[in-house]
């Protein structure tokens, strides 16, 4: 048996909530299972395992219920908001695996661990905050959940409007010491879910004797988070599971190409001449890019694929392998 390694899975929305299909809770623990189902023979051969989800779609709905109860109930702040989702998620998540044949065989249990990420008050994000979340609104409505709420609103031509916020660099992963001894235990842990809950470090007023984190209204990048878990936890390899098959350069021209595989200084090139941009593949390459330097790791390697093809993939045969 060769070595055990470990990885990191950063899941997009689309392998548990997929676009244009019904988002019920049904209908995103039947997507989930099947996305999971593909990590039998990885869990099987006895690899750890930590897999960071999105949930976009999951806080948008969050915050419509808030929108909606603002006369009635208590207001939720987005960062609690984000923690709910995270257990919610993780919830469903650790269910499916472990109804896995493998984990059951094995006697392994999956865990889901509500997870903090430390980002820095004065991040630029904050000035600028540019990260859409929530339902598409009309002016009048946005104009009145600005006035009542507080939040910031940009227009999304064609849409509408939408509440933005900052999304800011993780800097730590609080409890990341706490998840590496679960994994060295053999267990399969669920983190970082959404990016995780930002949090500041800045000591709290309210309570003089405790300096705790305080929770922070933004979003930090699930993908960069994911990355530096992977570096925190010593992971061997990062695994992106989204909607694309594979990284393309000149994506939608007529010089499309495939990369089925390159060196983090070639997709460093291609990132810094635009190839990624912001709004589509580049977080990814950029969040590839900086666990690849900062891992210790010599035959570290990152996989972008498509959720769909997360087996195929883990064998070696589909995606975008980038190594050192």
């Amino acid at each position: 048996m060769s070595k055990p390694e470990l990885l990191v899975l950063a899941l997009g929305g689309n392998a548990i909530s997929p676009e244009h299909e019904s988002a019920d809770i049904d209908a995103q623990f039947e997507r989930t299972r099947q996305t999971v189902a593909q990590l039998d023979d990885w869990i099987g051969a006895g690899h750890g395992l930590v897999i960071v989800h999105g949930n976009g779609p999951q806080v948008g709905a969050a915050l419509r219920r808030v929108e909606l109860s603002a006369a009635s109930v208590y207001r939720l702040p987005l960062h609690i908001c984000v923690a709910d989702t995270q257990g919610g998620m993780g919830f469903m998540i650790a269910r499916c695996v472990n109804a896995l044949p493998a984990t059951m065989g094995v006697g392994r249990v999956c865990a889901a661990v509500v997870t903090s990420v430390e980002i820095d008050p004065a991040d630029p994000a904050f000035s600028t905050p540019t990260k859409p979340i929530g339902d598409y609104l009309s002016n009048e409505n946005a104009a009145r959940l600005r006035a009542t709420l507080g939040w910031t609103m940009a227009e999304i031509p064609g849409h509408g409007f939408r509440r933005v916020v900052a999304s800011p660099a993780p800097r730590r992963v609080v409890e990341s010491a706490a998840i590496k001894r679960l994994v060295d235990h053999g267990t399969i842990v669920i983190a970082g879910g959404g990016g995780g809950v930002p949090v500041s470090a800045t000591h709290d007023s309210a309570s003089p004797n405790q300096d705790r984190p305080i929770g922070i209204d933004a979003v930090i990048d699930k993908d960069a988070t994911a990355a530096l878990l992977a570096i925190e936890l010593g992971a061997s390899r990062l695994v992106f599971a989204t909607a694309v098959r594979q990284v393309f350069t000149g994506w939608g021209t007529p010089r499309q190409q495939a990369v089925d595989s390159a060196t983090a200084e070639k997709m460093r090139e291609w990132l810094s001449v635009g190839e990624f941009p912001a709004g589509s593949m580049g977080p990814k390459v950029s969040a590839a890019l900086q666990f690849m330097e900062r891992s210790r790791d010599a035959m570290a390697n990152v996989v972008i694929c498509a959720s769909d093809e997360l087996k195929s993939a883990l064998r070696g045969v589909s995606g975008t392998r980038i190594a050192k």
